[in-house]
């Protein structure tokens, strides 16, 4: 273990138990474990609280390419074809997943409504039982590699209001180097939409459930928005100049991160790109959102924390020496995991404290917007003002989705 030094004064801790590079970097939902995936064909088990690894979980045959941690049960995936499940308390494999018969690498773990989804580079994706690890269901049909994962719920994105007509049905999105998006019904496997419009592999995706939206970051440069109920194309961005490597959905705001050394934030409904943190000196691996502060991940083995509103870059921290793979935040620490081996655990105070000048001037815009957005109010009361043509549109729109999904 070693400990800051002069260099990052915010560097709490290193942690430089692994023999490997760190892949992948999960905390537990009640923040009380971290679990690292690493090249030397470990996972360890940290403790939140001292920062001290307290479990080593053997038994893959291969590099450990992602994981996953729940708060009694951790998920470990791995280039030996399997995944595994195994017991936080006793650090014991409890469940080994067969089936697979090639890698199954990073961001191709997912856990959702009690079932473990998974993608592999043999170009299928698949869902198994978490309890007794028995394959379900196998969606075959892309022609290449599965590389990201996503889930939704009919009930996610209709409502109750809107599906309480039969039971919620449950999907698989999956996005493959063949440059296409697929989405299946769980249940039977069967591919309800693919979605075309890409030119590259998709590396990401992310869902905007209520928004009945979904977004895709791919390597020929572009993010789209698609409608995930009729498969339709809505919006494309595009205005990086490089691989879209990563995105990220906050407060009606989506953040992509991108091979072109900058992070863009644009508006997720009219694809307006509002503006561009920039700073880095290699690719953006990794962003994550929170409380107004945009942290991201670099192939420079620097870590930068923005501020969503100003894009004024509030800290830089330094110490990694290879590309930070994944980043953590809890409370007022930021975890960051690198290919050098490395878990960092950085303090951020100060990180999230604005300037009282800052805070002042952003109150009186907000007291001028409120007064005059009661005058336009008071100028503006009509009765009827919604026209009848717009809900009738709205409801034979809602209607023609539900009447989708019941297809399935």
């Amino acid at each position: 273990m070693g400990s800051g030094s002069s260099r990052c004064p915010s560097l709490r801790k290193v942690c430089a138990d692994h023999c490997g590079g760190i892949n992948w970097l999960s905390l537990s939902p009640d923040a009380r474990l971290l679990l690292t995936a690493s090249e030397d064909d470990t996972a360890r088990l940290w403790r939140t609280s001292d920062l001290q690894c307290y479990k080593v979980l053997q038994g893959h045959e291969n590099y450990i390419t992602h994981c996953h941690l729940e708060n009694e049960a951790a998920f470990t995936c791995s280039a030996d074809h399997t995944l595994r499940k195994w017991d936080v308390r006793t650090g014991q494999c409890t469940a080994v997943y067969r089936g697979h018969t090639s890698i199954v690498n990073k961001n191709r773990l997912l856990v959702a409504k009690g079932h473990l989804f998974s993608g592999s580079y043999d170009r299928t994706a698949r869902c198994w039982s978490m309890d007794v690890g028995r394959q379900l269901q196998e969606f075959r049909g892309h022609r290449n590699c599965v590389l990201v994962l996503a889930h939704f719920s009919s009930g996610d994105v209709l409502g109750e209001s809107e599906s309480d007509s039969e039971q919620s049905k449950d999907f698989l999105v999956t996005g493959s180097t063949d440059c296409a998006i697929k989405i299946w019904m769980v249940t039977t496997g069967r591919c309800y939409q693919t979605l075309r419009g890409h030119t590259g592999a998709i590396l990401c995706l992310v869902l905007d459930a209520p928004s009945k939206a979904l977004y895709s970051g791919s390597t020929d440069y572009t993010i789209c928005r698609w409608n995930i109920i009729t498969g339709q194309k809505v919006k494309v961005f595009q205005e990086h100049q490089g691989t879209v490597i990563c995105l990220e959905l906050a407060n009606k705001h989506l953040y992509s991160g991108s091979a072109d050394r900058t992070v863009k934030c644009w508006q997720a409904d009219s694809g307006e790109c509002i503006r561009t943190y920039k700073a880095h000196k290699h690719n953006i691996s990794i962003i994550k959102y929170s409380d107004g502060i945009l942290f991201t991940g670099s192939g420079d083995a620097c870590a930068r924390a923005f501020d969503t509103k100003t894009g004024v870059l509030k800290r830089v921290f330094q110490g990694h020496t290879f590309i930070i793979n994944c980043i953590e935040i809890h409370k007022r620490f930021l975890y960051t995991a690198s290919h050098d081996g490395t878990l960092r655990i950085w303090d951020l105070q100060g990180v999230f404290e604005r300037s009282k000048k800052h805070l002042r001037k952003e109150k009186r815009v907000k007291g001028r917007k409120s007064q005059k957005g009661s005058l336009t109010r008071i100028g503006n009361n009509k009765v009827g003002s919604v026209r009848d043509s717009d809900c009738q549109q709205h409801e034979a729109s809602s209607q023609a989705e539900q009447e989708t999904l019941d297809l399935v």
